[in-house]
């Protein structure tokens, strides 16, 4: 991923805080996109990819969400492949990693950020 400063990226609200309970995920469409938020905690975002490459669905924000070792993961509904919130990557397969995106919340507002 390119880094760009934050003031020129486009953020796009999606969704309140309180409209993802702790330790699960909701799907928002960004910019034609589809997008799994998952809340960690009672204040750690993330946002990836909901498309699931194995299984050719958008599934993900529907996963567990849980670690392994020290890596936030979300397992896929359908095939418990382990996606890392943080980058994406597939931990089975990495041919089958999507792409992370930033996330902020700003007045009780999640924004995400497709770069």
């Amino acid at each position: 991923m390119t880094s760009t400063s934050p003031a020129s990226q486009h953020w796009t609200a999606v969704c309140t805080i309180d409209d993802i309970l702790p330790d699960t995920g909701v799907c928002a469409r960004v910019e034609q996109r589809h997008v799994a938020i998952f809340r960690v905690g009672a204040d750690r975002f993330f946002a990836i990819d909901n498309f699931d490459p194995k299984s050719q669905a958008s599934v993900l924000s529907r996963g567990l969400v849980g670690n392994l070792g020290q890596r936030l993961v979300v397992a896929s509904p359908l095939y418990k492949h382990h996606f890392d919130l943080s980058s994406g990557e597939c931990l089975e397969a990495p041919e089958h990693s999507v792409r992370a995106y930033p996330v902020r919340a700003e007045r009780e507002q999640l924004l995400v950020s497709l770069g």
